[in-house]
């Protein structure tokens, strides 16, 4: 069983950019937003089941010293997917 997930971060201040770059090293992060407002980053992941998910939030991205605070949700159903945009040459 497929599981995806938003998980919203809150790092240390000037750090977000180098956050972004670590966490975008990881297979089950799909993308990674750098925000304005409450949260600094926003990543959507795809995992295969729960624990995979704690282990990813757990030793992956609440280990990094920038990393303050997380905030997971669960995608419970999906109604529309974004596109995948189609490359012109």
């Amino acid at each position: 069983m497929t599981i995806y997930a938003y998980v919203l971060l809150t790092v240390n201040a000037g750090s977000e950019r180098k956050v972004c770059q670590k966490i975008s090293e990881y297979d089950e992060v799909l993308e990674v937003n750098e925000l304005y407002g409450e949260y600094d980053i926003a990543i959507r992941v795809r995992v295969d089941d729960l624990s995979q998910l704690d282990d990813l939030i757990t030793y992956k991205i609440r280990s990094n010293p920038n990393v303050l605070l997380t905030y997971t949700m669960i995608i419970a159903r999906q109604h529309k997917r974004l596109k995948e945009p189609t490359l012109t040459t």
